[in-house]
């Protein structure tokens, strides 16, 4: 990002603690960053952003497969060159390395379900034990729910007579095969898509380059994709990489501590590391509720739960941020911010894809020259 000096600056303050430096000449010569000042630009642009942002809420059915495509063709482009290199056609290369990602879904899956499977079945055999454990936490809940159905009955007033209406929501079975199909249809929308992009090649950065007037502005329509797919893609392989020594680590972590079916844990622990801040939490609430039901001790009934934990915070709140602020030049900060919004508008699915948007977006910006404020403000 560009350095620059502040406009207006007391004299009496030393420019060192200001973080301003003088600029070599060729610093000075690079583009300035400009803010917006005429307020009918930033009273639009606010409109615009307000109603993106309401498009991709009540559109996350159609938008989210797409974004989710281009993000993993982003990914899997370079994947392609070395077949093209062999003189395989682009169409065909393409169908080789969609399919090998779904096989590697499928794989994984299938080593994955048995341990689950007989996991699954063990659960009425710990029942006993998970309520010997709560039992210390029985009378408090009870006080409690009793607490909460006083205020409940206070708050509705006495009653008068009238009938009530009770409204019967849809069965477990019914929602989980309504978000079962709709998972399926995401999916395979999500692969055809990836599919025909990878086909496609550069169709869509030709015709940008082709319609765009000015050299200069078709080498900067150049530079900005290659820089997307560079870093998005650098991006994704890193947190791949973390994911998967936490997976290591929490499996070795949980075999020693006597659960067992390390491949089990290690991938749930990698899985849900994918979705920030949600994921470990319920990552703590599953190991917490498989030792109540393995171990007859809670300590050692709890030990699973804070290995994970504590394998967590060292992953979180060190490693993580580090890597991807380095990697993205990203504040942390925004990337904690921006986890929270993507979440809120796309569930897990937005809380995934969160830092590849802004890295995009921030990469967008460093290169547009009226959005170049935006972008410095993004920056780590």
């Amino acid at each position: 990002m560009i350095d620059h000096p502040l406009s207006s600056q007391p004299d009496d303050t030393p420019r060192e603690e200001l973080g301003v430096t003088e600029l070599s000449p060729l610093e000075e010569e690079r583009p300035k960053i400009a803010l917006p000042r005429d307020i009918q630009t930033v009273f639009l642009g606010g409109l615009i952003f307000l109603a993106t942002m309401v498009s991709l809420y009540l559109a996350a059915a159609i938008i989210l497969p797409i974004v989710l495509a281009v993000i993993l063709k982003l990914l899997l482009q370079p994947a392609l060159r070395p077949l093209e290199r062999l003189h395989i056609p682009r169409t065909i290369a393409s169908l080789v390395v969609v399919l090998l990602v779904v096989g590697g879904i499928v794989g994984f899956g299938s080593v994955v379900s048995g341990p689950a499977m007989s996991w699954v079945q063990k659960i009425p055999q710990g029942l006993p034990r998970l309520e010997q454990h709560l039992k210390a936490f029985r009378q408090p809940l009870a006080e409690f729910g009793g607490v909460l159905d006083r205020a409940e009955q206070a708050t509705q007033g006495p009653a008068d007579g009238t009938p009530s209406v009770i409204v019967k929501s849809a069965g477990l079975a019914n929602t989980l095969a309504i978000g079962t199909f709709n998972l399926l249809i995401s999916t395979l929308t999500t692969i055809l898509l990836l599919f025909y992009l990878l086909a496609s090649g550069d169709i869509f950065l030709r015709r940008i380059v082709e319609v765009l007037p000015r050299f200069k502005d078709k080498r900067q329509a150049v530079d900005i994709v290659q820089n997307i797919e560079h870093d998005v893609s650098a991006y994704l392989v890193t947190i791949s990489a973390i994911n998967l020594m936490v997976g290591v680590a929490t499996g070795i972590a949980m075999y020693f501590s006597g659960l067992g079916d390390a491949v089990l844990w290690g991938a749930a622990a990698f899985l849900l590391n994918f979705v920030p801040i949600l994921g470990p939490l319920v990552g703590v609430g599953v190991f917490g509720m498989v030792g109540l039901l393995s171990f007859d001790t809670l300590g050692y009934a709890l030990i699973p739960a804070g290995l994970y934990f504590l394998i967590h915070v060292i992953e979180g709140e060190f490693v993580t941020p580090l890597i991807l602020a380095k990697r993205l030049m990203l504040n942390p900060v925004i990337i904690i911010l921006s986890l929270i919004f993507w979440y809120w508008l796309w569930g897990v699915a937005g809380a995934i894809l969160a830092v590849p948007i802004v890295a995009i977006i921030k990469i967008i910006s460093d290169r547009v020259k009226p959005l170049m404020a935006f972008g410095h403000f993004l920056e780590g």
